[in-house]
């Protein structure tokens, strides 16, 4: 299997999806960020590259996935989703999570300026609601299409508080209506 993980950053989720055996190619616009995850991450089935997302190197239907964490909101999605439905083959997937706009401290975080500055957020990162984010992806030719919310677990969390905290967020992420402000969404999709 063939993987492009968009946006690896340091190389945190480079080095678990390396125990896959999966052909990584991880890339990031930063040249230090990939310093850092290449001193991090030794692994021979792991190649890092600096690219673009609004122009990738690669060739079409290149890759059986494409993934990343935390990521396309720092980007212009409608032109970023497309160029990752270029290198997906026929039947790839794509599998992202992202913030999710309809939970209470991601928006005030996302809309309040200086909260957005205290918090070290860029002044171009969003968070996304997840019906317009699955139109964004039906239009740019994505199909099976499911973006779910999900994640109670705040960062902050006392890490003796975690698995009471954990548990706690898995039940409410099964509640129809509270489930719809947890902090994170899942996305995935296929290239038909």
């Amino acid at each position: 299997m063939r993987v492009l993980e968009l946006g690896c950053g340091t190389g945190y989720f480079t080095r678990e999806l390396a125990l896959t055996g999966a052909e990584v190619l991880a890339i990031d616009i930063s040249p230090e960020l990939l310093a850092a995850a290449q001193r991090e991450v030794r692994a021979e089935n792991v190649k890092f590259a600096v690219d673009n997302a609004y122009a990738l190197s690669l060739p079409d239907g290149a890759f059986d996935s494409v993934v990343g964490s935390s990521v396309l909101h720092h980007l212009e999605i409608d032109r970023a989703i497309l160029e990752l439905h270029r290198v997906l083959r026929p039947g790839g997937v794509l599998c992202f999570t992202e913030p999710n706009m309809l939970n209470p401290q991601i928006a005030a975080q996302k809309n309040i300026p200086s909260l957005k500055k205290r918090m070290g957020d860029s002044p171009d990162e969003t968070a996304f609601f997840r019906w317009p984010l699955a139109g964004k992806l039906a239009r740019a030719g994505f199909a099976g299409i499911q973006v779910q919310p999900f994640d109670f677990l705040h960062p902050g969390t006392p890490p003796p508080l975690i698995g009471v905290v954990d548990r706690l967020g898995r039940w409410l992420e099964s509640r129809r209506v509270v489930g719809e402000i947890a902090g994170s969404l899942h996305i995935r999709a296929h290239k038909p």
